[in-house]
């Protein structure tokens, strides 16, 4: 069931949980996560980043939509960090139900201006709109976006964004990063700030750098209001430490025979997020 990301999130919001944007790079990557959210009856967001989408290419989407048609599980497709007009109308032309704006390195104003210029594109043919307010972190050269210094979102400064951009969902800077958080760096998720912020704004709010965050906050971050979080490296690094143990054996060449055990290590840990964010037995509520 394909379904723009207002819609969804709309449900997710209502009762509770967070639903799971999983940045999908190859054709297995895709099916071993509609896999799992079919195993698990979780609505699911597919997300894909500029670079992963010129990867990819754009052909991938219409895979992605004839499996979201043929499934029960609520489906959206997502354009993870667009940051021109450009990216975004390929995303449009290419079927995404979903894009994101990041302006959040640009001036308040200029943020304001690009994503109202986003929304009224978007809105005109019924695709849902991501803004970002305030920097999330990044840990490495692999991770999709991010800055080296962490400026939280203002609450009182949210609400004037909603207001004047009209966005569907709001991407908040509460103190994570992209990436793996390297060893001996600990995340401080502001869960106080993250409060004042839900209190203050009433579409859905998005987290990203979702991945290598301590379980415990995960689960306050979604009792407080988080309604989607973004796992991009947690599943590839699962993905890919199993493939290098897999190519050990040097006689392998079939991807048949190389990438089920890939995905099946990818798939365990979309399963604890899925439980994790709430999201498990979620498809009844649609």
């Amino acid at each position: 069931m394909l379904m723009n990301m207002k819609d969804l999130l709309k449900v997710a919001n209502e009762h509770n949980f967070a639903v799971p944007a999983f940045n999908i790079s190859d054709y297995a990557m895709l099916n071993g996560i509609f896999e799992a959210v079919e195993e698990k009856q979780a609505p699911v967001i597919i997300a894909i980043h500029p670079d992963e989408l010129s990867h990819t290419k754009p052909e991938i989407v219409k895979a992605i939509t004839e499996k979201a048609n043929k499934t029960k599980v609520p489906v959206c497709i997502h354009l993870d960090h667009g940051s021109s007009l450009a990216q975004i109308m390929l995303a449009i032309k290419s079927g995404f139900t979903s894009v994101m704006i990041d302006g959040s390195s640009l001036p308040l104003e200029e943020n304001i201006a690009i994503c109202q210029e986003i929304v009224k594109v978007a809105h005109s043919v019924d695709i849902s709109v991501e803004g970002e307010l305030g920097t999330i972190g990044s840990t490495d050269a692999e991770a999709e976006a991010g800055e080296n210094e962490i400026i939280y979102t203002d609450p009182d400064v949210a609400k004037r964004f909603v207001k004047e951009t009209g966005i569907d969902t709001l991407a908040v800077a509460i103190g994570t990063s992209h990436g793996i958080y390297p060893e001996g760096m600990e995340p401080e998720l502001q869960l106080e700030l993250l409060k004042e912020i839900k209190s203050k704004v009433d579409i859905p709010l998005v987290l990203h750098g979702g991945s290598s965050n301590p379980d415990q906050e995960i689960c306050r971050s979604v009792e407080l209001g988080i309604n989607k979080i973004n796992i991009s490296s947690d599943i590839k690094a699962a993905y890919y430490k199993k493939m290098r143990e897999v190519l050990k054996d040097g006689s392998l060449r079939e991807p048949n025979t190389i990438q089920p055990p890939c995905i099946k290590a990818m798939k365990e840990i979309a399963f604890h997020k899925i439980e994790l964010f709430n999201t498990d037995d979620k498809a009844r509520l649609y």
